[in-house]
């Protein structure tokens, strides 16, 4: 078996037919700058080769559900192992996915509660068994003998029809009687049944007296009434009625439960499922807060948004509505505030009763109807289910909101399922628990469950223990099992995938990681890092792209490949070990690691400019009630532990409360008492990390505007004047200039069904977007798509005698982004990328010295040197005065702002208060903070 991966001739992007070895069963990391060919080697050309030559084993049925897997642009590569991917890309958008489905703990809670779990009546609070023919024998015979006992049990039970197949089996059957709705019948008399009626419908045995020699036949007869029903029997004498079941049953109120099995307390299956809201804990409802956006104003001056431009008017809806006021006594001309609970009730709900009533078209058409008259809640929410048309759903969207189910609680399952407990807690309010919280109530079964229960559940508590230890290795601990995968951020999400890999000990495979150490704390690193050797250790190789300097200094093999980005990049610069690279003189890597450069601390620190955004009472998530001040005209640092509060604090409540301020819109931010400062603003700008686009169409120039500069540009050429072409006929969005076939994206969609959707490149136009008669104008030699495929970089020199053009490019370049295509689709942008095209396209406006910016892990994807070109651009935008506030974990960053404020002191329920504030150095002397131990490090080199 080879030892190695022997790469040769890898020219895929950016490389330059580069050779190189990788030792197998190893810890080897990729490095170089931002946009060097470090992905490029490590993905689309290791990885997918590895998948197309798994592709290649299966048989061509299988093959035509999961695309074409081309083969990437290298002569070969030998010793290649299976592969597995785990990039950040990855998130699950389905709102039924959980951290508990993602990682498979919840199926074996699942099994765990379906075994060993105890049901209990939800009303009576006591444990309910079910009982066996024998056991209710036994029941029967324990009253006083001669006691007559009636035994029921229900057929049919609620449900609609004439049951004509069990009515009929029941005729060949003379022992027993029937009661139908309450009164008994013989089966003589017996009609059929109304098949729009809901029925009670139950099967009698002949009252019997209990005496201690007639055992058998109380057996018989218990028997029958089973075979017959539903597995519930109410066992009736003059002392008192019992109700028993072979099912779990209380036998008080008569509450059952469903035989205990896994799928029960599945909420993707109707049978555990909470029928409101289908399992998925949340309802699509039209939010009174929107509906009634500014509650001083009356209806009659349109306080509810939705007749707002029909009242007074012969408009059917609103004569209806005004009918609804009339009937109820509710004032039109008062403030809507005003107006009592019952009220307001009325007006969103609707009429408790029928009423007669008519309209009057504007064409003097009289309508009659009988009904309730619905409320603007109730039609809002039935026109939003109804309407097929994307126009009218967008509008209804404005008033609808996501809430919690009110019939579960956000639980997702149904009674039944949340009536079995384990140690007094039922599946939901373990899936709550903080994994660190729940590996210790998870280990604590073995002491708590009996004998025969814990022979039972052992294997499945080891399982669950090992997973949820894998989590908490990864600086996981503060998630729940509850929280969807969809609100995961793109480290969590690929650390959650990292350790469901560790839980299947596979071996002799070759993972490659993408960045896992993003979104961790210096605290969380070691433990991440010992999970990586963990992998290596049971027989892995782990290919990982990282710029993190301890993961780097702790890898058994470095491949460094630059010197710089896109096509100056691309060559391996160094492949050995750690002490090697950091003797190698051309190597980027090896300069910021042995201080040959490094990012410089400031001398001085801003104070600001006196004025300061303060918050009081911040609660949301897992904020304990703090204040905060944000100094500004400062460049700030919001740190902390992962899961500790940090984008709590800033996105949910900062940032939401100030777009509410500005915009006047109900966007639901974090709760807080009070705040202040926001008067000392203009605008506040979040350069968050979502993509700028969800398909190729989307790009660089497009988003920045720096297209129709350079569309104008090519219009303007004699060429395009000539052939009478304007600028529209540069666009690839409209019809004209583009290829038809694709319609100007370059590529065709092909829907893959159950998988992703594959792009494939368009055969027409072979991806270059435009029509031939398009391409044949050119500026300086290159056509509209040549441009497309320039670099940053190659822009800048090329479009240097046009200003307006080579500003916006500049600016581009100054965020690091001097290597990605003017054209490059978005969707092959990282979450980092997409936030510094961003940045670049809020950097063309003009500082007023009162903008306040915000960004969430701004280096995320940065070599050291590319984040000392990011922090050179934001300390730029704080000295015309403006305001920055990054969340961030990187202490290059963290060592050159002006004011930090550091959450924690750990994730989840242990985090959530402000453990320090000040300046660097401040914050490096306080011993409560866990940035501030690794800070003082930095800042002492």
């Amino acid at each position: 078996m080879e030892k190695n991966i022997t790469i040769k001739g890898a020219r895929e992007n950016n490389l330059k037919n580069v050779n190189v070895t990788i030792p197998k069963d190893a810890l080897v990391v990729f490095t170089g700058l931002s946009g060097s060919g470090k992905s490029t080697l490590a993905f689309d050309t290791l990885y997918a080769e590895g998948q197309r030559r798994y592709m290649e084993s299966l048989s061509s049925y299988a093959r035509q559900f999961l695309g074409n897997y081309e083969k990437p642009d290298v002569d070969v590569i030998d010793g290649l192992s299976p592969s597995i991917a785990i990039d950040q890309k990855s998130v699950s958008h389905n709102p039924r996915s959980t951290v508990g489905t993602v990682t498979e703990i919840y199926d074996y809670l699942r099994l765990l509660f379906g075994r060993v779990g105890i049901p209990y009546c939800p009303i009576h609070h006591e444990p309910i068994v079910s009982f066996s023919v024998t056991n209710m024998t036994d029941i029967v015979l324990s009253y006083p003998e001669g006691t007559k006992i009636q035994l029921l049990s229900p057929i049919v039970h609620k449900e609609k029809g004439t049951h004509k197949e069990v009515l009929d089996k029941i005729k060949s059957n003379g022992f027993v009687r029937l009661r139908v709705d309450g009164v008994f019948t013989t089966i003589e008399e017996l009609k059929p049944l109304d098949k729009n009626k809901k029925h009670d419908i139950d099967l009698v045995v002949d009252r019997i007296i209990v005496k201690a020699e007639n055992r058998s036949r109380i057996f018989e007869s218990i028997e029958t009434a089973l075979d017959w029903s539903h597995g519930l029997l109410v066992i009736h004498s003059d002392i008192e009625e019992k109700v028993l079941s072979d099912r779990h049953t209380c036998p008080i109120c008569g509450f059952s439960v469903p035989k205990l099995e896994p799928r029960l307390f599945s909420f993707n299956a109707p049978m555990g499922f909470c029928s409101d809201c289908r399992g998925l804990g949340i309802k699509r409802e039209a939010d009174p807060a929107l509906l009634v956006p500014n509650p001083e104003l009356s209806i009659s001056q349109g306080a509810i948004d939705y007749y707002k431009n029909t009242v007074g008017t012969q408009n059917l809806e609103w004569q209806e509505f005004k009918m609804l006021c009339d009937l109820y006594s509710v004032p039109t001309d008062i403030p809507f505030k005003d107006l009592s609970e019952k009220q307001k009730q009325i007006l969103f709900i609707g009429s408790p009763e029928i009423h007669k009533y008519q309209l009057k078209s504007s064409s003097g058409n009289v309508m009659n109807r009988l009904g309730y008259i619905e409320g603007v809640k109730t039609k809002v929410e039935r026109l939003y289910g109804e309407t097929t048309s994307d126009f009218m759903r967008d509008y209804y969207e404005k008033f609808m909101r996501d809430s919690v189910c009110t019939t579960c609680n956000g639980a997702r399952l149904n009674k039944e399922a949340l009536s079995v407990l384990i140690d007094n807690k039922n599946i939901y309010q373990v899936t709550c628990m903080q994994l660190g919280e729940l590996k210790s109530w998870i280990n604590s079964l073995k002491e708590k469950l009996k004998d025969n229960d814990l022979a039972i559940a052992n294997m499945v508590i080891r399982e669950i223990d090992s997973r949820v230890t894998f989590l908490c290795d990864v600086g996981l601990d503060y998630l729940t099992l509850s929280r969807m995968a969809m609100t995961l951020s793109g480290g969590e999400s690929q650390r959650i995938r990292l350790a469901t890999q560790v839980g299947s000990k596979l071996t002799g495979i070759l993972y490659v990681l993408d960045e896992p150490s993003i979104g961790l704390h210096q605290k969380d690193d070691e433990r991440l890092i010992k999970t990586l050797k963990e992998m290596r250790d049971i027989g892995n190789t782990l290919v990982v792209v990282e710029h993190d300097e301890e993961t780097i200094r702790q890898a058994d093999y470095i491949v460094d490949i630059g010197p710089k980005a896109g096509i100056h990049g691309g060559e391996i610069i160094y492949a050995g070990d750690v002490p090697g690279l950091l003797k190698c003189e051309n190597s980027l890597t090896a300069d910021y690691l042995t201080g040959r450069k490094k990012i410089e601390v400031p001398t001085i620190r801003r104070k600001g400019n006196g004025k300061f955004i303060e918050l009081k009472g911040c609660k949301v998530n897992n904020l304990k009630n703090i204040n905060v001040k944000f100094p500004l005209g400062t460049f700030i640092a919001v740190t902390g532990v992962s899961g500790s509060g940090k984008s709590s604090l800033v996105n949910q409540t900062l940032y939401l409360q100030l777009q509410k301020y500005f915009t006047g819109k109900e966007v639901f931010p974090g709760e807080v008492k009070s705040y202040s400062g926001f008067e000392y603003i203009d605008k506040v700008v979040n350069v968050s990390q979502e993509p700028i686009g969800r398909t190729p169409r989307s790009n660089p120039a497009t988003y920045i505007k720096l297209f129709d500069e350079i569309r104008d540009l090519f219009a303007n050429t004699v060429e395009a004047k000539a052939r009478g072409f304007d600028k529209g006929r540069f666009s690839f969005n409209v019809t004209g200039g583009r290829c038809e076939k694709c319609e100007g994206a370059g590529v065709t969609r092909v829907p893959m069904n159950f998988l992703p959707d594959v792009y494939v490149k368009c055969d027409a136009c072979n991806g270059k977007r435009y029509n031939e008669e398009t391409l044949q104008v050119t500026y300086k030699g290159k056509s509209i798509y040549d441009v497309l495929e320039m670099t940053v970089e190659d822009a800048l020199s090329f479009f240097s005698n046009h200003p307006k053009i080579k500003n916006k490019i500049q600016i581009l370049y100054d965020v690091g982004l001097g290597y990605i295509k003017l054209g490059q689709a978005a969707t092959t942008l990282s979450g980092g990328e997409a936030q510094r095209v961003k940045l670049a396209y809020e950097l063309q406006r003009k500082p007023s010295g009162k903008t306040l910016y915000l960004l969430d892990e701004p280096t995320t994807g940065l070599h050291s040197h590319d984040v000392k070109q990011l922090i050179a651009v934001l300390q730029r935008i704080v000295d015309h005065g403006d305001t920055v506030i990054v969340i961030e974990h990187n202490l290059d960053v963290i060592k050159v702002v002006d004011h930090i404020i550091d959450i924690g002191p750990d994730g989840g329920d242990k985090g959530g208060k402000v453990v320090a504030t000040g300046t660097p150095e401040e914050v490096s002397n306080n011993k409560s903070s866990y940035t501030g131990e690794y800070l003082k490090k930095v800042l002492g080199n």
